[in-house]
């Protein structure tokens, strides 16, 4: 339950895709206040550690913001290592009495990898190479799903399709996205 000392926030959809040699990772930017929205275009998704590494966050701001500077210090102390940053972060997160306060989730991924971070100690890579987070993360992911195995749609324009479904369904979510993306490596 929720007071008005403490309103709920909501408001984001990231969706991650790896398909066909790419890495593509989009976010909404709505960004609600109980039943106003208060923002339209914020930036969910960005880059990290030499524009090497993609991150998109739901939850609070600051929480993800916090998530993401202390996973790019571990991807620094393990030479841009996704997996055993991304491993370490969550041990952090899961075990450290403040970092279990942070209401965030996080998707990360680079060339090889892609992530799923979370403050209860998971780092789950996903069977399909898709994986939605937010409120609007599940319309969005079954979206994806369906256009990567129906139709001959690029990485990036099955993401757009798919973001623009979830924000048809997810009233926390609207049409202004941020849009990143990068090559996978070859036999990907």
């Amino acid at each position: 339950m929720h007071t008005e000392a403490h309103p709920v926030i909501h408001g984001t959809t990231i969706l991650a895709l790896r398909h066909r040699g790419r890495v593509v990772m989009a976010g909404d930017g709505q960004v609600s206040m109980n039943n106003t929205v208060i923002k339209h275009q914020a930036r969910k998704v960005r880059r990290i550690y030499n524009d090497k590494i993609i991150v998109g966050f739901a939850g609070a701001t600051a929480d993800a913001m916090n998530l993401s500077e202390r996973l790019e210090k571990k991807l620094e102390r393990y030479n841009g290592n996704l997996t055993r940053a991304a491993v370490e972060l969550a041990r952090d997160w899961r075990t450290d009495r403040l970092l279990r306060r942070l209401e965030a989730l996080m998707i990360a991924a680079d060339p090889q990898k892609l992530f799923l971070i979370s403050g209860t100690g998971d780092v789950i890579e996903p069977d399909e190479g898709v994986i939605g987070i937010g409120s609007g993360g599940v319309a969005a992911q079954a979206a994806a799903t369906a256009l990567v195995s129906h139709s001959d749609l690029e990485p990036r324009q099955v993401v757009e399709a798919a973001m623009q479904i979830a924000s048809s369904l997810c009233v926390y979510t609207n049409e202004y996205l941020t849009i990143e993306e990068m090559n996978c490596d070859a036999g990907s």
